[in-house]
């Protein structure tokens, strides 16, 4: 009995499944960040293209193709408004890669799909240079060199392992290369760091917010920044203290906060100071911040000097923010001093205090009503006043919860205090403000982030999306703004423990907790986490002083870039001549005769004799004699001709070298004879 055996594919249907292979790997990675309706429309296409692959069908016509074209452009435009700038851009070119693989029916083809190929991945770049992007992208890298390694090998039926094989040496003979190029390559800005679409944001942070934002984000586990604290001989702060302060909001409109209209302005002077000051010992730290699209840092409350961060202009606010002068795209890294025990803003202007005390009118009446009772009952001492309503909060049952429900009321704030009575940071901190300001205290929220894990491999704190937080601030007379957190009162164990509510799990994350474990999960991620920051670390934040001190370790600190770039010229140079003399030296000594007879050869072979690269001058002439019959006979001449000059040199009747190279340029060559 004979074992069954896979069907063998034909040459061609197998190269083009293995294009549309190498296309679907390109994609992939794609899919995250492209518009719903553009990932539906690429998979659709690449899986119609397979089908037609597999099934030997005829490829679409011209008006079909060009109604598919005017769906994708007409669709970008009605998406982005337009179709110039980096989302628009990308969404296009992976359509028209697709759309390519539609119309592929030549080798030509195939290498504009290579191109395009190649420079869809580069494009991947203006989404995420995380270290899981980067392993997704060399991947994709390598199947489309395999591709393009088949392309070059027409004869035969090269094995997929051959051509992984011969394409990852090509990468592993690159890499040296590219390691050089890296390290030395004078460092600017990256393309990927121009500005993007604004208010996209990765973090779910901006200039307002609106109440059930910041619950959405607090199940997301992805990673906002890292932290590591190196003042020498002190402990880290304790979690209660870690505030990383981000965006201010000051104006409310009864359901929306936002940043005050005049923010911007109220920017201080490059070389201007917070009005603050530190007490107590300062504890340094070094924030690695993922890329959010916003101008402002997350710093640790209270940052008063400036942070170092590299090639960026900081600028302070009077918020005691810090903001930079372009939206951050990439992984930023900078250095501050932070005081945990500071004060800040002891004086404040009428205009001031009048912007804190703003409510819009006939709104939460209620609310309103209570605080005026807490006026009455504590007089002019504010301080009661807060810890009245700090008493009412722990004591009044009211819960914290990722599930408030969903409210259409107009009055968040009294539906909170009296209905409700449940609710996340953002409900307790916003209906603790209005009722400061309603009882004449000058208030705002704050938002950002609050705690950390410390992660065990590398020591280093971990601030993820799920620790999305926002707090309050009120002002005192002689005292300035004070942080006020209302859901410590609620919850004492989201702050002092860090203890985070979570949705409940689904099946998928249950059968992983079961069958794997969850300490054996929270260890995996605490080391693929280290990794990514090495990444982060060697890879990303590989700046321009970086360079400068690899140039001083290996003794070239006096280099300038002229130098590195006449180097860099020089060994390509070399490296290109080198090359060069190979080859020169490999074709005289290869013997002319064979030269010119592999030529034939491969000739015959893309005409159809099968067997040419096995055959001699006379078997050459009897096979085209067998395919072409006497249409050929200049050929099987010129073969014999071959053969003569071989094995009878010196005969009077036998063409010198130079008259066969002559003759072969003049072959006209029959056409393949269709079946």
């Amino acid at each position: 009995m004979q074992a069954n055996t896979a069907p063998v594919l034909p040459r061609e249907t197998r190269d083009t499944l293995l294009i549309l292979g190498s296309v679907a790997l390109v994609l992939l990675p794609q899919v995250a960040y492209l518009p719903a309706w553009a990932s539906a429309l690429a998979l659709c296409m690449l899986a119609w293209r397979f089908w037609m692959a597999r099934q030997g069908q005829n490829l679409p016509g011209k008006w079909l193709l060009a109604a598919l074209l005017a769906l994708a452009i007409g669709a970008t435009v009605l998406q982005f408004r337009s179709i110039v700038g980096p989302e628009a851009g990308v969404v296009l070119v992976v359509l028209l890669l697709v759309l390519k693989t539609l119309e592929m029916r030549a080798r030509r083809d195939a290498m504009v799909i290579f191109f395009l190929g190649f420079f869809t991945l580069l494009t991947l770049f203006l989404q995420s240079q995380s270290l899981s992007m980067a392993v997704a992208m060399l991947l994709a890298v390598w199947g489309l060199l395999a591709a393009l390694v088949n392309a070059h090998m027409p004869a035969g039926y090269p094995s997929l392992r051959q051509l992984l094989r011969t394409s990852g040496l090509l990468m592993l003979l690159g890499a040296p290369i590219m390691l050089v190029l890296f390290l030395s390559f004078p460092r600017f800005a990256p393309l990927w760091g121009l500005p993007v679409q604004p208010n996209q944001g990765s973090t779910g942070l901006s200039n307002d917010m609106t109440v059930g934002q910041v619950a959405e984000l607090a199940q997301n586990r992805s990673v906002a920044l890292r932290v590591r604290f190196d003042t020498p001989g002190q402990q880290p702060p304790p979690q209660r203290l870690l505030y990383f302060r981000g965006p201010v909001l000051s104006h409310f409109d009864g359901r929306h906060w936002s940043s005050s209209p005049d923010a911007w302005q109220t920017t201080l002077a490059p070389n201007s100071t917070l009005p603050a000051s530190g007490l107590g010992n300062a504890t340094g730290y070094e924030i690695t911040l993922e890329p959010h699209q916003q101008r402002w840092l997350l710093t640790l409350d209270a940052t008063v000097a400036q942070p170092e961060a590299a090639v960026r202009r900081l600028l302070p606010t009077t918020d005691l923010q810090w903001l930079t002068t372009r939206p951050i795209t990439e992984v930023l890294r900078y250095q501050g001093q932070a005081y945990l025990h500071y004060a800040y803003g002891q004086q404040l202007s009428s205009y001031q205090r009048n912007r804190h005390l703003q409510l819009p009118q006939a709104l939460n009446p209620r609310t309103a009503t209570w605080a005026q009772a807490l006026r009455t009952q504590h007089g002019d001492d504010d301080t009661a006043i807060i810890q009245a309503a700090l008493a009412h909060l722990a004591n009044g049952g009211y819960t914290y919860t990722l599930q408030p429900g969903v409210s259409t009321s107009a009055h968040t704030a009294d539906e909170f205090w009296f209905d409700r009575q449940q609710g996340f940071c953002e409900h307790i901190a916003s209906a603790f403000v209005v009722l400061m300001r309603a009882a004449g205290i000058p208030a705002r929220i704050v938002t950002g982030y609050q705690g950390g894990e410390r992660n065990p491999v590398d020591g280093l704190w971990t601030v993820r999306q799920s620790d999305a937080h926002a707090w309050a601030e009120v002002w005192l007379p002689n005292e300035g703004w004070m942080r006020i957190d209302p859901t410590t009162a609620v919850a004492p164990s989201r702050t002092e423990q860090l203890q985070r509510l979570a949705a409940p799990s689904t099946l998928l994350e249950s059968t992983v907790d079961n069958v794997i474990g969850p300490a054996v999960l929270q260890r995996l991620r605490a080391n693929w986490e280290a990794v990514n920051h090495r990444w982060n670390d060697w890879v990303l934040n590989y700046s321009r002083s970086n360079q400068n001190n690899l140039l001083r370790n290996l003794g070239l600190e006096h280099w300038k870039f002229t130098h590195i770039a006449a180097w860099l010229c020089a060994i390509a140079l070399t490296v290109l001549l080198g090359f060069g003399v190979q080859r020169w030296r490999t074709q005289r000594m290869t013997d002319p005769w064979l030269r010119l007879m592999g030529q034939a050869r491969q000739q015959l072979l893309q005409a159809g004799i099968t067997h040419a690269s096995h055959l001699g001058p006379r078997g050459l002439a009897q096979a085209a004699q067998a395919q072409w019959g006497d249409e050929s006979r200049p050929l099987q001449q010129w073969l014999l001709q071959m053969e003569q000059w071989r094995y009878a040199p010196h005969s009077a009747q036998t063409p010198s070298l130079a008259a066969l190279r002559r003759s072969y340029r003049a072959l006209i060559w029959p056409r393949p004879r269709t079946p």
